[in-house]
């Protein structure tokens, strides 16, 4: 990849926002032409149009736009990290890579204080942050929509990821991704702008 695309990233891409975030988004991985090439989640690729305008709307982003690691963008109270750390291989990542990444991904979510909120977008985010807590899968059964208590007020919430394939098929629409956030805001004590 680097060398068809030697201005890309091309490495491993690291968490971006607010450290002391109350909502942790754990998505699959970075995407091809997206975070590999910008270095920063949901960064320059169609999954962060519907992301990064929904946080924006939430009260969550400076901007609804995200095009460069470059841009003027922040994160306010919120944080995005992905399960798979580098672009996988065919674009989706293999159970030896989520495995391989769950040390950094556990870190990530250690960092969630008492009372927040985790949104794993999609069942590969569900399964490897359930992996990375030492959670067992079939205590917390991955849903669109699902709010699962992790006891210290903690939560983690279920969405369909916001890809072009599901967002274009009708699977997500941008009412069910607002309903998340809205189950979302409500444990946080928090509405929509």
């Amino acid at each position: 990849m680097r060398a068809a695309h030697p201005e890309y990233h091309c490495r491993p891409v690291p968490p971006f926002g607010d450290p002391q975030a109350r909502l942790l988004i754990v998505g699959l991985a970075p995407g091809m032409h997206g975070a590999n090439a910008t270095g920063r989640p949901f960064t320059g690729d169609f999954a962060g149009i519907l992301l990064y305008e929904t946080l924006h709307a939430y009260g969550y982003a400076s901007s609804p736009l995200s095009r460069t690691q470059h841009d003027p963008l922040t994160l306010r109270d919120c944080r995005i990290t992905n399960a798979v750390k580098c672009l996988p291989p065919g674009n989706k990542p293999v159970p030896g890579e989520v495995r391989n990444c769950r040390p950094y991904l556990a870190a990530d979510l250690a960092t969630l204080p008492e009372g927040g909120a985790i949104l794993a977008l999609g069942r590969i985010a569900h399964e490897g942050t359930l992996d990375a807590l030492r959670l067992r899968r079939r205590d917390f059964v991955f849903a669109h929509g699902a709010a699962h208590d992790l006891g210290k007020g903690r939560a983690l919430f279920d969405s369909y990821h916001c890809s072009r394939y599901n967002t274009n098929t009708g699977r997500l629409t941008p009412a069910m991704f607002r309903s998340v956030f809205d189950a979302i805001g409500e444990h946080l004590g928090k509405r929509a702008s």
